[in-house]
């Protein structure tokens, strides 16, 4: 078996299925390393659907149906450069920015820091600094990259520009998040089935309770897998809704 397949740093730092740039790789080739100045860039690439019109932008509707769907990170850069063909260190105005979610703000930071050879995942869990009435938990994408100097994982979450920093009164550092700030699927799934936390208060919109959290539980599996999956794509068996929930899941795949 290769060191590929048994050193996680090195499966890690290798672009996977949905963050391969593929015929786009150059695009890539001049940007930094250092990560704030990676996070800045996509920062400037993309807008959130759910915060554009706070920024006073207007989405047509077809941009919004369309490009948060694009899933491949390659399919991503060919919309971005169709919308504006400067290199991706400029950031675009507004209007100009790639729709996405939290998904893909943090499946584009993994792809760049991956193709710089450095080990990042993307994962799938709960934002607890959002301030909804609703869930204290509630859905989010962040992405985790290895900081070999201090030989640990660094979450970060490139959503989080300043505007939403000081909208959601952000304390923290969103490029070293510490821990609590996020929980996993799988830390999420287990708080919920240990009567640590209620699973109602884990969701987001109308769609909430343990389904939703075993949802994330295996979008968070696939995404350590590097299969970063859209945050609504189904058939994966038990992102399926139902509430039979009664059959435990395998202890190998709590993470």
């Amino acid at each position: 078996m290769s060191e590929m397949n048994t050193n996680p740093l090195s499966y890690y730092a290798t672009s996977g299925p949905m963050t391969d740039p593929k015929e786009h790789v150059s695009l890539f080739d001049r940007l930094p390393v250092e990560v704030p100045a990676l996070v800045e860039i996509v920062q400037g690439l993309l807008v959130h659907i759910f915060w554009a019109e706070r920024y006073g932008l207007q989405l047509p509707q077809e941009r919004k149906e369309c490009e948060v769907n694009l899933r491949f990170v390659s399919k991503q850069l060919v919309r971005i450069q169709e919308l504006d063909a400067a290199p991706l260190t400029v950031a675009r105005p507004l209007e100009k920015r790639l729709v996405g979610n939290c998904r893909d703000f943090s499946v584009m930071l993994c792809a760049m820091l991956r193709h710089r050879g450095i080990p990042a995942r993307a994962r799938c869990g709960f934002g607890t600094y959002f301030r909804g009435d609703r869930y204290p938990y509630e859905d989010h994408w962040v992405c985790e990259y290895w900081k070999a100097d201090e030989g640990r994982w660094v979450m970060v979450d490139a959503q989080l520009d300043a505007f939403q920093r000081e909208a959601l009164g952000i304390t923290f550092d969103p490029l070293d998040m510490p821990p609590g700030q996020f929980v996993t699927g799988g830390r999420g799934w287990q708080m919920c089935r240990t009567d640590q936390a209620d699973p109602r208060e884990f969701g987001i919109f109308e769609w909430y309770g343990l389904w939703f959290v075993r949802g994330d539980l295996l979008r968070d599996f696939l995404a350590l897998n590097k299969v970063e999956i859209l945050p609504w794509d189904g058939g994966w068996g038990y992102l399926e809704h139902t509430e039979d929930l009664e059959a435990e899941m395998p202890e190998s795949i709590l993470l």
